[in-house]
């Protein structure tokens, strides 16, 4: 368990570690703030690349084996942090992040698994193990990086992957277990036009929504859209045809399995809307600065872990349904009561409804994957995990879009009848100073409607959780199995 989360907690790391060394990397690379679009795809090409890779690395895995793919990403992951670490240029160093990405993405669903193996009695207890382990890197990612690039450079925070990952290519082949397998697993054939396929509906479906910001709003890239949806046409006539698909269809045929994926889609939605807009909110509203925005969005993130690893004790003793159910009110009640903030609140309630919201959010995390594992069966778990965390990623693209496209016009319309005031000749200072007084007040009020209309509105998507999380398993007793489907 050490090992399995050790690696998902170090995938995580780099998820997010770059945030805050992005402007020292733009100045080492020579690239000016004009391209900060462009520097962005050293966040986003992460993302990416720790998306496409999740399902074809999740199938390897149930087909070739867990313990050798799970080497096999680590080997990934610390290559891609060597050619990071070697780029000399921002189109090399997004290539090589895409790289890094994709064997820390595919640890993800193969630690959950073999969590779930390792601890079958209490699956969602583990399983709450390696969520937290993944939600702690998360959180402390910008921190780590801060701190490691003040003291020795940016290439420090990739380089230091290699002997970690080395480390623990090493404590995988010593300590975790070898699987039995049936002889037929071994010469299964592995859907790689699936794989490039539905890798291309993601890859399209990312870009697409990315968007271009052109008069004052975002616009999506409607081309890409289109491929996406070509792509992912393609990827399902090839699955249903296909005599080893990559994902097998009839798993979603399975109420309880489609129910956990619908329930981390509505976790991916609002969990980014908490991600970006409190630190703005802090920024623009209460007039922090950048660092303490961050310091108040982590009063939500530390609690994610906490209730990872609380949700799955609970889920163990009570049920997955009941713990999926209870964590999404908690999580909906928590934006409720951000949505309705006074101008100015206090330390305590802000602290209080942040707690509360990552209080919830982390005890999902268990249920979604104990359900999903339990319903996709032993020969298609490893590939099951792969798609609900897939679901999650896809979630924080459409809701990321979604926020930026709406907030701007719901902004631009609250503002059209206000105007910037122009001292002109005639104006006395104190005319100026009441018209500017008066204008940022309409800015404030603008603001902040806007950004409670926000937590509402994933407050709404919270609530909306619980309806799939009432199709999850609705029992579950120590030591006793859920059965799998038929193979």
């Amino acid at each position: 368990m050490a090992v399995l989360s050790g690696a998902v907690f170090l995938a995580a790391l780099d998820q997010t570690m770059v945030v805050t060394v992005l402007p020292a990397i733009m100045r080492s690379l020579f690239i000016p703030y004009t391209r900060l679009d462009d520097a962005a795809w050293i966040v986003t090409g992460y993302l990416l690349g720790y998306t496409v890779a999740m399902p074809l690395f999740g199938r390897l895995a149930d087909v070739r084996g867990r313990r050798i793919m799970f080497i096999v990403a680590l080997a990934v992951f610390a290559g891609g942090s060597v050619l990071c670490v070697l780029a000399r240029g921002l189109e090399l160093l997004v290539a090589a992040r895409v790289i890094q990405a994709a064997g820390g993405g595919a640890l993800v669903p193969v630690a959950m698994v073999v969590a779930a193996d390792l601890l079958p009695g209490r699956r969602a207890f583990a399983l709450g193990i390696v969520g937290a382990a993944a939600e702690a890197g998360g959180v402390l990612g910008p921190l780590y990086g801060a701190t490691l690039s003040q003291l020795w450079g940016w290439r420090t925070i990739f380089l230091v992957n290699v002997p970690l990952g080395l480390a623990l290519i090493g404590a995988t082949v010593a300590l975790l277990p070898r699987e039995r397998r049936d002889r037929t697993e071994g010469r299964q054939a592995i859907d790689f036009l699936g794989a490039a396929l539905m890798a291309a509906s993601l890859a399209a479906l990312t870009i697409g929504l990315a968007g271009d910001t052109k008069a004052g709003e975002v616009a999506v890239r409607p081309a890409w859209l289109a491929a996406c949806v070509v792509a992912f046409a393609l990827f399902l006539w090839t699955e249903s045809r296909a005599k080893d698909p990559l994902v097998r269809l009839g798993l979603f045929r399975s109420l309880p399995f489609s129910a956990a994926n619908l329930a981390n889609l509505a976790v991916g939605i609002a969990l980014i809307i908490a991600m970006v807009e409190i630190p703005l909110y802090a920024y623009s509203i209460l007039g922090t600065s950048e660092i303490d925005g961050g310091l108040l969005l982590m009063r939500l993130t530390i609690m994610i872990p906490i209730g990872a690893l609380f949700g799955g004790w609970m889920a163990d003793r009570v049920g997955y349904r009941a713990t999926g159910v209870f964590g999404f009110l908690l999580a909906g009640l928590g934006f409720f009561l951000i949505g309705f903030w006074p101008d100015q609140p206090g330390g305590w309630t802000m602290t209080r409804d942040l707690m509360v919201t990552g209080l919830g959010f982390g005890i999902v995390i268990a249920p979604i994957g104990a359900t999903v594992i339990a319903s996709a069966g032993q020969r298609w778990m490893t590939t099951g995990s792969a798609l609900v965390t897939v679901m999650r990623m896809v979630g924080m693209t459409v809701g990321l879009s979604a926020l930026s496209s709406w907030g701007l016009r719901r902004f631009n319309g609250l503002m059209e009848q206000t105007t910037l005031p122009l001292k002109t000749g005639d104006m006395t200072q104190e005319q100026y100073d009441a018209l500017t007084a008066a204008y940022q007040s309409t800015l404030n009020a603008a603001l902040h409607t806007v950004y409670g209309e926000f937590f509402l509105i994933a407050g709404i998507v919270a609530l909306a959780g619980v309806v799939p999380a009432l199709f999850f398993y609705r029992g579950r007793t120590r030591g006793a199995r859920v059965p799998f489907l038929p193979q």
